[in-house]
Order: structure tokens, then C-alpha cells, then sequence
């Protein structure tokens, strides 16, 4: 089945510390049109933490989807090239997003 490039975006996502399990996991940032408690779905190389410390910031590119009408949740393909965002491109990139949604 091909995949449908029209229906991602580009969300910008951080890996943090879930305090349940202790594990890496992704989480969008503030700012956006997702929740920031909504559950990720990407690579596990992202969630690596001796390759990307925890509080790295990612470029993804995501679609909002279900599971069979489960809660929605942002699906990252894992063929996509990992794109690291630095402090300043993150603020960057959110207050053109912003700009955008006026």
C-alpha cells in the first residue's frame, strides 16, 4: 500500500522521561494544533538514549490517526530522515506555525 504523502505534517516533537515507566518517549511541543499529551508513534532509533539524549527536539513529519477507533494519536513513518532541531530552529519553526494559523 503506498503511503499517503498529503496526509502529514510537520510537527515538532521533544523526547522526555515518562515518570511511569522511565523509558524515552515522544511528546509534541507546546504551541501547536496537537495536544501535548498526545502519544507519538516514530522510530525507535529516536528513542535511543545514548544516541539522543532525553529533551532532544525532532522535526517530524506525522499524520493524526486511530487504531481500529482507538484514542488518536501522531503516526511518524520510520523511513523518514531524522531531522534534530535545535533550541533556536524549534522557536523558530513554532512561531511561523502560529503565523500561519492566523
Amino acid at each position: 500500500m503506498a503511503r499517503d504523502t498529503w496526509a502529514y505534517r510537520d510537527v515538532a516533537v521533544e523526547s522526555v522521561i515518562d515518570p511511569r515507566s522511565g523509558r524515552l518517549r515522544m511528546r509534541p511541543m507546546g504551541g501547536q494544533a496537537v495536544s501535548t499529551g498526545m502519544r507519538v508513534q516514530c522510530s525507535r532509533r529516536l528513542l535511543d538514549p545514548a544516541v539522543y539524549p532525553p529533551g532532544t527536539r525532532f522535526l517530524l513529519s506525522a499524520k493524526l490517526t486511530d487504531r481500529l477507533g482507538g484514542e488518536p494519536f501522531l503516526y511518524a513513518w520510520h523511513g523518514d530522515p531524522v531531522r534534530v532541531l535545535s533550541a533556536a530552529a524549534a522557536k523558530r519553526f513554532l512561531q511561523a506555525y502560529r503565523r500561519l494559523r492566523l
